[in-house]
């Protein structure tokens, strides 16, 4: 998914302009179909993930996507290309996209956001080494042929995939610690290492049912190979996985535009189309830094209460360096946009599978992303298109970029009006301070209530 959202369009996006005579709203729907099938499609990517392995997901991703890509080097019209390009390619991604993040949260469980942030670096560094070298293809081969040479890029999805060991057996401090949060037991404060000793894991008696629970929940944190029932998708009806899910809707909407729109927006500032690819290499390396010095940061037991807010920061950080792109007009000027959205972007990126894996619990983690990723969906197919109808209307990006930026303002607001409310309300619940920084935004016990889907079972783990 990073590749093809931040570098595909953005450096072909005037190619397939220019060579289909079309409008900037009509060749946005090439990116937007992109992104909205991959987004659209992630919960078939955690299905299949979950029924069959991540290896298999993996690799079919990776052969659906490279021939996306190869018959788009072919296709004559734009339709085409939304078919070969938008859709098959999309899918492709989708299959490989949630899987393969899902996994990192079966391996790690002390260094969880910098494992993120590291595995979540690999489209920085595609786009930091790739967007010079495709503009090298195109000028060398066309568009068509560098379009070819991709293809052939992405098909190594197949090896990365080959590559994948499912878990069978998790390690026995690690599944004990994971299957009392799962039920909603309270822990001690952790170490300094992150590691929660079991010699002082409290002796505290699990309610009947929960002690049934705890066989399947150890292999669903190593692997849900076998999770599909009505209590999979029991965390939509959590708030505060609603009050999450609203804030990435406006998230959706406007982070995509920069990565759309920055190449044209230089171009038409009078920025060469070299220095125009390089401003997406800075972006990209910058994102490789924030995705991994954010997971190292919010794994602290310092800070590692506020990953919310450090989320919440970033997004927020970007939506202004948005609403300040209209001022920059030259190349020296755009370089310091790209280091500040490339460093929040990354920020952020890493820690949406922490987030979310803090409000739902590790083993709902693989369907609560593909629910994520599927929220995506629509405003990434319609911003792309409304951004492009701006410029053709006002001849100009500065309301295209205003609307990326209040979008993600929109987005900082509505979880911070959730957080706020949520925290104010349970304040005045008997809960613990331990308890209190346990989530974020949920109850701590909460999720033993959609694990055994049983009020009294959640009144006795609270007593």
């Amino acid at each position: 998914m990073g590749f093809n959202r931040r570098l595909c369009i953005s450096i072909f996006f005037m190619e397939f302009q220019a060579h289909f005579g079309a409008d900037y709203a009509a060749t946005a729907w090439i990116h937007s179909l992109v992104d909205c099938t991959t987004m659209l499609c992630a919960p078939v990517g955690s299905l299949v993930g979950n029924r069959w392995s991540c290896r298999v997901a993996v690799m079919w991703g990776g052969v659906l996507s490279s021939c996306g890509l190869l018959l788009s080097s072919f296709t004559t019209s734009l339709e085409l290309l939304y078919f070969s390009m938008g859709i098959l390619t999309g899918l492709g991604f989708a299959l490989s996209y949630t899987p393969a993040i899902a996994m990192v949260g079966c391996y790690f469980q002390r260094r969880k956001a910098l494992a993120y942030g590291i595995a979540m670096s690999g489209s920085g560094i595609g786009t930091f080494v790739l967007a010079p070298a495709v503009q090298e293809l195109i000028e060398l081969y066309s568009w068509r042929g560098a379009m070819m040479v991709l293809s052939a890029f992405v098909g190594n999805l197949c090896v990365c995939g080959a590559l994948l060991r499912p878990i069978t057996e998790c390690d026995n401090k690690e599944a004990t610690v994971e299957e009392r949060e799962s039920v909603g037991i309270m822990l001690p404060k952790e170490s300094e290492d992150g590691l929660l000793s079991s010699a002082k894991l409290p002796s505290v008696p699990l309610p009947q049912r929960s002690r049934t629970l705890l066989p399947h929940l150890k292999r669903r944190l190593c692997f849900p190979s076998n999770f599909l029932s009505s209590k999979e998708y029991s965390f939509l009806l959590l708030p505060d996985f609603l009050g999450l899910a609203v804030s990435f809707l406006f998230l959706a909407s406007g982070c995509s535009l920069p990565f759309v729109y920055l190449v044209p927006y230089a171009l038409s500032a009078g920025v060469s189309h070299q220095h125009a690819a390089f401003l997406m290499s800075i972006l990209g390396v910058i994102d490789i830094v924030g995705n991994i010095t954010f997971g190292w940061l919010t794994d602290q037991w310092c800070v590692k209460p506020y990953r919310l807010a450090c989320y919440i920061f970033s997004v927020g950080m970007e939506g202004l360096c948005c609403l300040l792109t209209p001022l920059l007009h030259s190349f020296p000027l755009l370089i310091p946009f790209a280091v500040l959205y490339g460093y929040f972007d990354g920020a952020y990126v890493a820690l949406i599978p922490v987030v979310t894996s803090d409000v739902v619990g590790a083993p709902y983690l693989s369907s609560a992303l593909g629910v994520v990723y599927f929220l995506h969906a629509i405003p990434y197919l319609i911003s792309p298109p409304i951004g492009g109808w701006l410029v053709d209307i006002t001849g100009s990006y500065t309301a295209t970029f205003f609307l990326s930026g209040a979008a993600l303002l929109a987005s900082t607001l509505v979880l911070s009006t959730v957080t706020g409310i949520r925290r104010c309300h349970y304040q005045t619940l008997p809960v613990t301070k331990d308890a209190k920084q346990s989530l974020p935004l949920s109850l701590p016990n909460q999720s033993d209530c959609f694990i055994t889907f049983n009020k009294e079972d959640c009144q006795a783990v609270d007593s």
